[in-house]
């Protein structure tokens, strides 16, 4: 099954299959046996009368999809916008109205948004029924919503028993592929098309990132051509992928560097498990911490101030000094401060997944922090002292000053053992057993999952003698990693190519080489839990700090949360409602 869907999909592309493809009706794609006409139907909208809806799903957004599950849309649209006939079966003609408005929008200014609801780079099921609650607060701020299905990081089967593959860069390109629908359709829609923004959570944060950094990139045309994507208009006008906004809660990305980001953050601050002293993969973890100091210093990351960031290696720690250091003791810092300005004592703590205020995941790594944070969901503290005194515990390492209501750390070392400890293996997105979703999003048609993780298998490669005086230690692992190295997909394209088009920073970050060949979004809005133990705190930060530097991006809005773990973390307030006062600040 798998040959037969690499014969197929070489025969598309050998075709040069593009966006009106033949039509052969509507319904489930049974893989690559049907071809679809993109061109939307404007007498098959249904109505909901109760909320003023109009909308259609089952929407197949490229001529050729490959997963029939995923590779459709539904499209929602507020009522205002659009004049309806009913047909008498149920559907309706429309036209647009262009005198409706929502609002502060029009029927012409109206913005899309596509929220990416991928944890752990899962598959996101195109819809099959609708729901107002489900749109309701999109609808109402008057935005065109559109929910697009889309591949996630595991190969798969239709009903007809035709394979697919999952992982990258297949559920982006299905994500670009119904952006492309919507623009190819836009002269008869109402709202802008051009103005839309992604939005979603951990690996939805991660693909609304990459969306956001990769418009257009040329990596994605062969792959967009295989699935018979719209790549010009009907007036042969090429059309674009790149948005213009994303919104990105807790992204899991920037994988190339992910497991060194780890072990230098947390991993080199732990001393149980895999981190234990005597194992291999101790060794591993300091080895991993420092390759991440060697990304560091070759990325070229800078502040706001022009300052080149670095980190530079110390006694003890690992690279725990140094401009990118002290800038990443301020991001913690400032996440404390806006904490404390944001919260009015007495202050009772809600029992959610960060610390007092919630609590990490892998749970307090001392006696005097256990202490703090098991009795965070009950207690009340009556000034921000006493807060700040129970974080301290019999240790401190944090000074508060009243006069200011603002508050130092003693180190990165101190704050990750009293609040955000490694939750993970070393390895912690590609381990020596392929298990994390991360090695599937790399693993190909023929390998659900492989390794992906070069510097990790250069550091087996070259130190098989140091790890092999610890008993845990096997050579084969070297093998293993090389090995997976070499694969390529279905469509000829080796692993650091897929790993390139899977990372914002090989487009935003002017120390890769990608840098300048896509159209990166303008607006940007990332929050993340500070005490989650998902992902380094450099993870965001990073990724703030290129599209900071990127001369394309007109604005970035980055916080940390301080409490809050792997979750669509944000100060005050609720997600949805912040993200659509985003979006409204952005096109204001």
């Amino acid at each position: 099954m798998k040959r037969i869907f690499t014969l197929l999909l070489t025969m598309a592309l050998a075709l040069g299959l593009v966006a009106c493809g033949s039509t052969s009706g509507s319904g489930s794609s049974t893989g690559s046996t049907k071809t679809y006409d993109l061109t939307l139907d404007m007498a098959a909208w249904r109505y909901d009368a109760t909320n003023d809806v109009y909308y259609q799903i089952g929407l197949v957004y490229c001529t050729t999809p490959q997963a029939a599950a995923y590779e459709s849309l539904g499209l929602y649209v507020p009522g205002a916008y659009m004049t309806g006939t009913a047909n008498g079966d149920g559907t309706y003609t429309c036209t647009v109205n262009a005198s409706g408005t929502v609002g502060s929008y029009t029927a012409a200014t109206a913005p899309y948004v596509l929220p990416v609801n991928t944890p752990g780079y899962a598959a996101q099921a195109a819809p099959t029924s609708y729901s107002y609650s489900d749109v309701a607060s999109y609808i109402q701020a008057g935005f065109i919503y559109v929910y697009a299905g889309c591949r996630g990081r595991s190969n798969g089967t239709n009903d007809d028993g035709s394979s697919y593959a999952g992982g990258s860069p297949w559920g982006v390109t299905d994500l670009k592929a119904a952006i492309r629908y919507i623009r190819y359709n836009a002269a008869q829609l109402p709202g802008n098309a051009a103005d839309t923004f992604t939005f979603g959570m951990s690996g939805g944060g991660a693909q609304s990132a990459i969306v956001g950094a990769s418009g257009d990139s040329p990596l994605y045309t062969a792959y967009l051509n295989a699935i018979g994507a719209a790549m010009t208009d009907a007036a042969g006008n090429t059309l674009s992928d790149a948005v213009v906004g994303s919104m990105c809660w807790c992204p899991i990305t920037s994988l190339d560097e992910a497991d060194e980001a780890y072990e230098w953050m947390m991993g080199q601050y732990a001393t149980t498990g895999t981190r234990a002293d005597g194992t291999f993969t101790a060794a591993l973890s300091d080895d991993l911490a420092a390759a991440f100091a060697e990304y560091i210093n070759a990325i070229g990351l800078k502040d706001a101030s022009g300052n080149t960031l670095t980190l530079e290696a110390t006694d003890g720690s690992i690279y725990a000094a140094g401009t990118y250091y002290d800038y990443l003791v301020g991001v913690i810092e400032q996440s404390l401060d806006n904490f404390l300005s944001d919260t009015a004592f007495p202050y009772t703590p809600a029992s959610t997944n960060g610390g007092m205020g919630g609590r990490p995941s892998g749970g307090p790594a001392s006696k005097s922090a256990a202490t703090a944070m098991s009795s965070a969901a009950t207690a009340t503290y009556q000034t921000a002292q006493e807060y700040i005194d129970a974080l301290n515990g019999d240790d401190p390492w944090i000074s508060y000053d009243a006069k200011t209501n603002t508050a130092t750390i003693t180190s990165i070392a101190a704050f990750v053992t009293h609040c955000k400890q490694a939750t993970k293996d070393v390895g912690a997105f590609d381990d020596l057993n392929r298990s994390q979703a991360e090695n599937d999003v790399f693993g190909t048609a023929d390998s659900d999952a492989l390794h992906f993780d070069a510097v990790m298998a250069k550091l087996l490669a070259d130190n098989k003698d140091k790890y092999a005086a610890c008993s845990d230690f096997d050579a084969s692992y070297a093998d293993a990693y090389a090995g997976d190295l070499k694969s390529v997909d279905a469509l000829g394209t080796d692993s650091a190519t897929r790993q390139q088009m899977y990372n914002p920073m090989y487009y935003v970050c002017a120390g890769y080489d990608g840098y300048g060949s896509a159209t990166v979004a303008k607006y940007w809005r990332i929050n993340t839990g500070l005490f989650q133990g998902d992902t380094a705190l450099t993870t965001e930060t990073n990724l703030a700090l290129a599209l900071q530097a990127n001369a394309a991006v007109s604005s970035v809005d980055f916080t940390t949360v301080w409490g809050l773990g792997h979750t669509t973390a944000e100060r005050t307030g609720d997600s949805t409602s912040n993200f659509i006062s985003w979006v409204n600040s952005c096109l204001s």
